[in-house]
């Protein structure tokens, strides 16, 4: 016995869920160099951003208070803006989440009487209140913004037959959610975004079209903004903090857009100019630096458990042999203990909190009950190894994350070691992964 398997069979893996694991993850050689490759090209981009924009020690130090002249702050949206090749970004820790990151784009860039359309049908839905699809004080709704969406056809592709129908004179933003969020539908990759803004800026050229980027940034070598979107947004404790960065949020995008979205975070006549950084500088600028390996991390992590899960006969979304186009990986167990076994599972490998076992909840922002498994560093960060699902029909698990590829694959392990010991795995389904 190996020394590593020593170890797995003291942390509660048995051995025939070892073998099992170690044949899946033998056979992922070449998958795994593909993503390595899209890491140093990332990584070179993001050093190359911090080098053209004289990152400093300065940098670093932050500021209390108003935060005027803020040089950390500042260069650090300039570091954004050249990474995500835009006219400028507001990066800051007041953005306390990837939702308020998406609400502060809408909010400041809609007026009563426009219209928000989601082409890509239904969005995450920490969003529909924002949006005032159930209702909530300071939505859209209530400030006399209206809201269409058209859903994806059958086989995931885009509806733009209705599409075009559905853009009208007060159309004024599109969201186009890249992740597939708490549903099965594959996610965008980036080229097929840029179909899409083309197609809608086709029609008009003035709709401002938003991408919202949460666990889709570095995943590729381009991002939504390099195939026309007027916005990118995303969420610091996910795939751009890389793992330290404790709070924030970013866009990036069109100045306009941008200096509208920093009025609306502070207030008109102050905009970008306050703000302080506190003691978060270090953390944004290393995890930054960090976030194209952490990434790759949380790619072939979620390559695993597909594979892990798929060969076990469980639908998975995407695939295991798809091309990835975020970190997230969708596993579909048809029953509620499946969900829960499989949290469980994770949680049992987590560095902190370990100990806990999760439980489902009804969380704020969520129509049912939901149960999330992370034991993180950083309180909720999704790009460190986590799980979560609501507890309605199909009962699909929804992985994402893992500063290591090490820490991953253990957490897959554990969660299949979960379902086992509930029964939701056949006792006879062997070692070898055949």
């Amino acid at each position: 016995m190996s020394a590593a398997e020593m170890m797995y069979r003291q942390l509660g893996i048995s051995r025939k869920v070892y073998e099992y694991g170690e044949k899946i993850w033998e056979a992922l050689s070449g998958r795994f160099q593909e993503i390595d490759r899209i890491s140093e090209y990332n990584q070179i981009k993001v050093i190359a951003a911090m080098q053209n924009q004289k990152v400093s020690e300065a940098c670093l130090l932050g500021t209390t208070g108003y935060g005027y002249n803020d040089l950390g702050r500042d260069t650090l949206e300039k570091v954004y803006a050249d990474i995500f090749h835009t006219e400028d970004a507001l990066v800051r820790p007041q953005i306390t989440c990837g939702t308020h990151a998406l609400a502060l784009a809408l909010l400041s860039n809609l007026r009563p009487g426009d219209e928000l359309l989601s082409p890509v049908g239904k969005p995450y839905d920490t969003l529909e209140e924002v949006i005032g699809i159930r209702p909530s004080r300071g939505s859209l709704k209530e400030y006399g913004i209206s809201y269409s969406q058209v859903d994806l056809l059958p086989d995931g592709s885009f509806d733009y037959e209705n599409i075009r129908k559905a853009i009208k004179p007060c159309t004024k933003l599109v969201t186009i959610q890249r992740s597939k969020g708490y549903q099965t539908r594959p996610t965008l990759s980036v080229e097929r975004i840029g179909d899409l803004i083309r197609f809608i800026k086709g029609i008009r050229s003035d709709i401002i079209c938003m991408v919202d980027n949460c666990y889709g940034e570095f995943t590729e070598t381009i991002e939504p903004s390099d195939v026309g979107a007027d916005l990118v947004v995303g969420s610091l404790i996910k795939n751009p903090g890389g793992g330290l960065a404790p709070i924030g949020g970013y866009l990036a995008g069109k100045k306009e857009c941008i200096e509208n979205a920093a009025c609306r975070l502070t207030t008109p006549g102050l905009g970008r100019e306050v703000g302080a950084s506190l003691q978060a500088l270090p953390s944004f600028y290393q995890g930054l630096f960090l976030a194209p390996s952490v990434t790759a991390n949380a790619m072939k992590n979620a390559i695993f458990a597909a594979n892990i899960y798929e060969k076990l006969g469980f639908s998975v979304v995407p695939n295991g042999t798809e091309p990835r186009y975020d970190i997230i990986q969708a596993i579909t167990f048809g029953k509620p203990e499946g969900v829960i076994a499989f949290c469980r599972g994770i949680q049992q490998a987590a560095p902190v909190d370990g100990h806990v076992t999760p439980e489902p909840w009804d969380m704020p922002g969520y129509d049912s009950p939901v149960i999330m498994a992370a034991g993180a560093f950083v309180s909720g960060s999704s790009i460190e190894l986590s799980a979560d699902g609501p507890i309605k029909p199909p009962y699909t698990v929804y992985f994402q994350g893992g500063l290591t590829w090490q820490h991953g694959k253990f957490g897959i392990m554990k969660s299949l070691q979960s379902l086992v010991e509930q029964g939701m795995i056949p006792s006879d389904f062997g070692g070898t992964g055949e």
